[in-house]
């Protein structure tokens, strides 16, 4: 099944090929992880972990029940996710006093808690972190990973004296997910999101999206800044060295399991997962050669490179199935690993290994003498490489603007783009646009671009660019 003609489908059908999620499960977008799925998430949450641990944040775990009371503390909030949650309102036969909701996300869960923890300056700043599942009643159509309604995530919540080190806290987030996102070669776009757009109770949004091979845009995570819009509602104030209370400021940083989505999507190919070398549950596979009369021999050599990879932390995977070599490439093509080592009689003979990129279907030979390094060489290579052109196909996805005329009125046309064009920054003009064009304006550059035209609704003169695309 082809990626780029077909990727709706071929999207599905790689996810249950390789075994990554099971939909059979009786609630519509509640699928079951299966072990290889769920061994490459850990290691996406492994690594957000380290990132979060280095910068001085502290992993929490808070209920998955809130209270409505405070649920609908902050307006815009319950506003933006009333028609999104679950509701309980029975404990057994009683029906209970005060609803509760199943989390959506964790701001009101957290923060009566902050009001507790922080009294003074000196408990500033507070940065706290949470891998959850959070529930939101999906109405769209489901798709593993990418839109579902029991929802792997990951969110950072911090309180601040001031928006100057609230701000600093914004810069510090945006740095962790250029670090993730180079780790998992993950290319995208960072963009303030429009006041119509904006996480339900945020002074801003920052929205990081990425290009899939549709062309539609996926966004796989925010940052939000709170200023005080959830502290004074919620009571969370400080003294500071004056003794003077004041309020804190917050910030909010999220993303959730559609960073798998996105591997999936942008990696794969038509023989199936391609994964970075960095999450991938095994490195290296080796697939035994047999002859006739060698399968000792080789078995025993085999195992002594599993051995030695192994000590060098290579997670390496030995494929001693009684089946064809074949039909081994072709299992552990379409779970994506990244690299295939060969041994049979011949290779033996010349003491190398025969190896093969699944990234790029490189083959060659490996030195038996100098395995270790040269495997680690093309490991970082691999990763290199898929960076380069993932990052290759986001930017040529990206199309200057000068009319709407050019926006295709089909959302599966071919031609469709991410669209990048002059915006004079007034609502109605950002109206118009999404509404006579059917897409939506994702935001303008957080980090400004040079930009000198016009605007596409109104023709004033503007220095601010805008980037817009039909989403999933």
């Amino acid at each position: 099944m082809s990626r780029l003609n077909n990727y709706n489908e071929w999207y599905l059908d790689i996810v249950e090929k390789a075994q990554l999620s099971d939909k059979r499960y009786p609630i519509k977008g509640m699928n079951v992880w299966m072990p290889y799925g769920w061994k490459i998430m850990t290691f996406i949450d492994r690594y957000i972990r380290e990132k979060l641990d280095a910068t001085n944040h502290c992993e929490v775990s808070f209920p998955l029940l809130i209270p409505e009371t405070e649920f609908k503390k902050e307006k815009d909030h319950i506003k933006g996710f009333d028609s999104e949650v679950y509701w309980v309102t029975h404990a057994g036969l009683d029906e209970l006093d005060v609803k509760l909701v199943i989390r959506p996300t964790s701001e009101t869960a957290m923060y009566p808690i902050f009001s507790l923890w922080i009294r003074s300056h000196q408990d500033l700043p507070l940065k706290i972190y949470q891998i959850v599942n959070t529930f939101r009643y999906e109405t769209k159509q489901t798709r593993p990973f990418i839109r579902m309604r029991e929802i792997h995530f990951f969110e950072s919540h911090t309180c601040h004296d001031t928006e100057k080190d609230a701000q600093k806290q914004i810069e510090e987030d945006l740095e962790i997910v250029k670090d993730i996102a180079n780790k998992l070669c993950i290319p995208y776009c960072l963009l303030k999101r429009t006041d119509w757009d904006k996480f339900p109770g945020a002074y801003y949004t920052v929205g990081i999206d990425t290009v899939m091979p549709n062309h539609k845009v996926l966004q796989i995570g925010s940052v939000h800044h709170y200023r005080t819009n959830f502290s004074e509602p919620y009571n969370i104030m400080y003294e500071d060295e004056n003794g003077e209370h004041k309020y804190v400021h917050q910030t909010t940083y999220g993303m959730s399991e559609r960073l798998l989505g996105v591997v999936i999507s942008v990696h794969g190919d038509d023989k199936g997962l391609c994964l970075p070398p960095l999450i991938a549950p095994f490195e290296v596979v080796i697939i035994p050669i047999f002859g006739k009369n060698n399968k000792k021999e080789i078995s025993e050599a085999t195992v002594k490179i599993k051995n030695e990879l192994e000590m060098a932390n290579i997670r390496t995977k030995l494929d001693n199935r009684n089946d064809r070599p074949g039909s081994k490439y072709y299992d552990w093509e379409i779970k994506g690993v990244p690299l295939r080592l060969e041994l049979g009689a011949r290779d033996i003979d010349n003491n190398v290994v025969t190896f093969v990129r699944r990234d790029n279907g490189e083959r060659g030979t490996i030195n038996a003498s100098s395995l270790i390094p040269e495997i680690k060489s093309i490991l970082a290579d691999i990763t290199r490489s898929m960076n380069d052109k993932a990052w290759k196909f986001h930017n040529d996805a990206i199309f200057d603007l000068k009319t709407t005329s050019d926006i295709p009125k089909d959302e599966e046309d071919s031609k469709l783009m991410v669209y990048r064009f002059g915006w004079c920054g007034c609502p109605e003009c950002g109206h118009k646009f999404e509404d006579d064009n059917n897409i939506k304006i994702l935001g303008t550059p957080y980090f400004s671009e040079s930009y000198d035209g016009e605007c596409i609704i109104c023709g004033k003169k503007t220095k601010t660019s805008a980037y817009a695309a039909r989403t999933m």
